[in-house]
């Protein structure tokens, strides 16, 4: 599966607004340990806007796999409210 560095997908802030392919990017990466990590999925309407939503996740890190940010992609691919979303 190639994973670029951004997914988009419609959907709803806390605020009722409706973003349709809205861009989500994966930011602030930080190892937690060897096989832990954490970062922020901040999502916009357009790129040249300022994020809408905010998000944490954690996941497990393997230290010998793909850079931290491509791993965290791969992580949001397992969750159901990012299965369907596209690679940009």
């Amino acid at each position: 599966m190639t994973i670029e560095m951004a997914l988009t997908k419609t959907i709803a802030s806390a605020f009722g607004l409706e973003a349709i392919n809205a861009y989500h990017r994966v930011e602030r990466v930080m190892l937690v340990t060897n096989d832990r990590m954490t970062f922020r999925l901040r999502s916009y309407a357009t790129v040249d806007f300022p994020p809408f939503a905010d998000r944490g996740f954690s996941c497990d890190y393997d230290l010998n796999g793909e850079n931290p940010v491509r791993q965290a992609y791969l992580h949001l691919r397992t969750l159901d409210e990012f299965a369907d979303a596209v690679d940009c």
